[in-house]
């Protein structure tokens, strides 16, 4: 390449972002600091990071199974519905006590369809307890057995849409990845602030030492002072914006530890108990989905469900009768 190509390919402007990246980069900088927005190389170190971790959630939310009908009839159908309510009464009150769904059943759009979608989430939970099995020809009392139920139950992102409610969950996904690592930056600051109070502590404490015999304990405390400069120092540079930018270029083309599914299988009877045995009982069944693993850590089954919006609307009317008899007595 000739010395003038050299020079004008180094002129050449650099290539237009994709509207929907710059949007991303301007989300990102919001959420986790928006001095970063005006650092040197924000956009050169951070366009391909953000792009890669946008393409992780849509992944992520395209592995989301469903979606699955949640109503009455699936619940006495549907071994994984009957599974994740105790009682078909519990699907009436997760709608009608749902925020999301009440506000969406207020807008006019909730109206284009007799259906709307939205992800459906709750926590496994299990536990033990003594019953009555089957071994054989005996019917043993006392039996130690595991029990699988869900808690937390909610709905998350309805529309009418179903594409609609995709890119809701994956502008949601992309949040939580950020979220996670604004509670890393918020974390380094805390230790920061910390460090220096530690420091002023243990400079006064050095002053009030000096002038008096305590040689050794003012030499303890001099080390003692320097590895905290140390640490104050190290810790100042984490947050200064050129290393907040390489440190979330780095989370983010590695997000797989903040936010993954984990694909689970469970096989239980209609009264939730687990199984560790294969058998042909037509009462048992075998439950597989994925949980969600996110910036609050805790393990949540995640899908797609579908719903009715007159079953949402006679859900979300009986539980306000239901809380204005409640302020009646």
């Amino acid at each position: 390449m000739s010395l003038f190509s050299t020079v004008a390919e180094f002129l050449k402007p650099a290539p237009l972002l994709d509207p929907s990246l710059r949007k991303a980069l301007d989300r990102v900088a919001d959420m986790v600091d928006p001095l970063l927005k005006a650092t040197p190389g924000f956009e050169k170190h951070l366009s391909g990071p953000v792009e890669y971790a946008l393409g992780y959630c849509d992944g992520l939310v395209a592995s989301l199974p469903g979606p699955i009908d949640i109503n009455r009839k699936a619940f006495a159908n549907d071994p994984l519905v009957h599974a994740l309510f105790a009682t078909a009464d519990d699907i009436d009150q997760m709608l009608g006590r749902s925020q999301a769904v009440r506000d969406f059943l207020a807008e006019p759009r909730s109206w284009e369809s007799e259906y709307f979608y939205a992800m459906f989430a709750a926590r496994r939970q299990q536990k033990k307890q003594l019953g009555m099995a089957q071994q054989g020809e005996v019917i043993r009392h006392d039996v130690s057995q595991l029990v699988l139920y869900f808690s937390g139950q909610t709905l998350i992102e309805p529309n009418c849409e179903l594409d609609t409610t995709l890119h809701g969950l994956r502008s949601l996904a992309m949040d939580s990845l950020l979220h996670t690592f604004r509670a890393h930056v918020h974390a380094l600051r805390d230790e920061r602030e910390g460090l220096r109070s530690d420091v002023s502590v243990e400079r006064a404490h050095i002053a009030l030492l000096r002038g008096t015999s305590g040689g050794t304990e003012r030499t303890v405390g001099t080390r003692h002072l320097a590895e905290l400069d140390a640490k104050l120092r190290l810790t100042a540079e984490s947050l200064m914006p050129e290393h907040l930018i390489t440190a979330l270029a780095d989370y983010l083309k590695s997000p797989e530890p903040a936010l993954h599914l984990t694909p689970v299988s469970i096989t239980v009877d209609r009264q939730g108990i687990v199984s560790d045995e294969s058998t042909e009982d037509i009462n048992v069944h075998t439950l597989s989905f994925p949980e969600l693993t996110a910036r609050d850590r805790r393990l949540h089954l995640a899908m797609l469900a579908r719903i009715s919006r007159d079953e949402a609307l006679e859900a979300v009317e009986m539980v306000r009768d239901q809380q204005h008899r409640f302020m009646l007595i």
